[in-house]
């Protein structure tokens, strides 16, 4: 499994990614998720990947090629973010035919980047090769085991949150998943774009015994303890009679 997470705010878009893949028990191992294409002043793309590796791998491979090989039609060469999106969903419908299709072959991508002239834009592929984008109402995009790192992004992100707090809601949201299923686990990577700035951002990666992750959940674990135990009683309070 894994976890991955993609927040567009006003100011530009934070990208955040476990490194963790599970094909049992005994066969736990680390791959890469996140993957950057741009030509500075031009474009830029950053994709978040999720699902069967040799499809994920299958999927970015073949997009390097297109680029490498000067196609026609390629990651680069894009005019709208939309088109870009497509593109991205049916070579990964391709790729999940070569093995055969079904279930066990599918893969779902985060996707977000900006083209010269246009807006900053995110938007999250399903396996079917359709997609959804990030709107005011929804800032946040998730894929993989999604539901435990959601309560943190549903309280704090909106359009006006700063990226800096943006990039902290992620690891807080990535330390909670972690915490709760141990198929998902470092290293973290995060990844910052700066709104119009069509250059690459800061990359940060964190490796499982690194300080600052460590920092993270345990400031964590002690202000929810902290708050947990300020709640108020119930003792006191009217109760509710249930006729039997």
């Amino acid at each position: 499994m894994t976890y991955c997470v993609g927040i567009k705010v006003n100011s530009g878009i934070i990208f955040c990614s476990d490194s963790r893949t599970n094909a049992g028990i005994d066969q736990v191992n680390t791959y890469k998720k996140m993957y950057t294409f741009g030509v500075p002043g031009q474009c830029q793309y950053c994709i978040l990947a999720s699902g069967n590796l040799a499809t994920t791998q299958g999927v970015i491979n073949q997009i390097k090629k297109d680029i490498n090989a000067s196609e026609a039609l390629n990651l680069l060469v894009m005019t709208n973010f939309h088109d870009a999106v497509d593109y991205i969903g049916r070579i990964s419908l391709h790729q999940q035919a070569k093995t055969g299709g079904g279930p066990a072959f599918q893969a779902n991508f985060i996707v977000g980047g900006q083209i010269s002239g246009q807006d900053h834009e995110l938007a999250m592929i399903y396996p079917e090769g359709n997609y959804i984008t990030a709107t005011e109402l929804t800032p946040f995009l998730q894929i993989g085991e999604s539901k435990y790192g959601k309560p943190i992004l549903d309280r704090i992100i909106n359009m006006d949150t700063n990226l800096n707090t943006c990039a902290l809601c992620a690891l807080v949201s990535m330390d909670s998943t972690v915490k709760s299923n141990l198929s998902v686990g470092p290293p973290i990577d995060i990844r910052f774009y700066h709104a119009n700035s069509l250059t690459t951002g800061e990359h940060y990666h964190f490796d499982e015994n690194d300080d600052y992750l460590r920092q993270i959940n345990t400031a964590w674990n002690e202000k929810l303890i902290e708050a947990f135990m300020q709640l108020p009683s119930l003792e006191g309070h009217a109760k509710i009679q249930v006729s039997e």
